[in-house]
């Protein structure tokens, strides 16, 4: 039987990728080219399954925009020759490169899908066997001859998320990951329920690779008493570019004129700050709901609308990298380029 899809499986470090040793009763890293070995109900899978190991193996934890960069590469390079794509990441920090990747791959037309687990693989109770099960077929899943999902997603537990929607609340339960603001893309029970009207059309374009990410941004966290010192410390870093605002409910900060006038002078020196709300559950942010968020506006602070915080950090990384200037920046935060935001 000839197979329909061929699946790219890469693994770079992360809890999902350890084993007990039985003889040391240490966990070690899973031996990966014997993946049919451990994992024998992948020959169910209507998908030829290949292994790449990102060298070095890393915690997600070290997880960089070198990392990003070198990830969304490898998938570039082996674009052609696959039908799907499966991650393996470790859950810390999954959602950041998901987010990354979406801006990095422009035009991506198949699935990129990232996993991990809560326990290792070599666990009883792992909940990475399902996880990787999961994703690979899901990764190899077609409709009318087309990918399924074209985008870069994340699948955890019994849930497919789009990636630069999803962020993970839980670092104990298996379903870790949540998607306040944004529909799961599938749902995996005895069967698998696609949610089509909410995954990205395939595109006619081909994919483009970006490989340039500015550092200098920043996140500032409001909370009740923050001084003059502290904002001005984040706001007074060498080459800093742009700010992330992580304000109060639905984009709320105090109203004092000395809190404002902080602002107003980092926007007048050329620093983009940019307003995302803390809530996670529906959160969004409204401006002129109340008349704090109006102040922020008036001082050319720009909304986030419901983007998460993982999503701001690699979108603005991406658009100072690509070399936009400040009035673009501003302009295509408030457009949503890969299904980050709701406008």
């Amino acid at each position: 039987m000839s197979l329909n899809s061929k699946i790219l499986v890469i693994y770079t470090g992360g809890t999902i990728g350890m084993m007990m040793n039985k003889e040391t009763n240490a966990l070690e890293p899973f031996p990966f080219e014997d993946i049919y070995v451990h994992l024998p109900m992948l020959r169910l899978v209507n998908a030829e399954i290949s292994v790449k190991e990102m060298l070095p193996l890393i915690d997600s934890s070290d997880t960089t925009p070198e990392f990003w960069v070198r990830l969304a590469t490898l998938i570039y390079d082996n674009y052609n020759d696959y039908d799907g794509f499966v991650v393996l990441h470790g859950t810390d920090t999954m959602a950041y490169t998901a987010s990354a990747l979406c801006f990095l791959l422009e035009n991506l037309s198949k699935p990129v899908i990232l996993t991990g687990s809560q326990l290792p693989l070599g666990v009883m109770r792992t909940d990475g066997r399902e996880n990787i099960l999961n994703s690979i077929e899901i990764a190899a899943a077609k409709k009318d001859g087309k990918p399924r999902v074209p985008e870069v997603c994340i699948y955890f537990e019994d849930s497919l998320f789009r990636g630069n929607r999803a962020y993970k609340d839980n670092a104990e339960h298996f379903n870790a990951f949540h998607s306040a603001n944004y529909p799961k893309l599938a749902e995996v029970g005895v069967h698998i329920k696609y949610n089509d009207a909410f995954i990205r059309s395939v595109t006619d374009h081909s994919l483009k690779l970006h490989t340039k990410m500015d550092v200098n941004i920043a996140i500032l966290k409001l909370y009740p008493g923050i001084t003059k010192q502290a904002m001005q410390s984040v706001f007074n870093t060498e080459g800093l570019r742009a700010v992330i605002l992580e304000t109060f409910g639905s984009g709320n900060a105090p109203s004092k004129a000395e809190f404002i006038s902080i602002l107003e002078e980092a926007v007048n020196k050329g620093i983009v700050i940019v307003n995302v709300t803390q809530c996670k559950g529906g959160g969004t942010v409204e401006v002129g709901r109340y008349g704090a968020s109006l102040l922020l506006k008036k001082i050319g602070v720009v909304s986030g609308h419901d983007i998460t915080t993982e999503a701001a950090v690699a979108k603005l990384m991406y658009f100072l990298g690509e070399g936009f200037n400040n009035a673009e920046v501003k302009r295509y935060m408030g457009i949503s380029l890969r299904g980050e935001i709701t406008v």
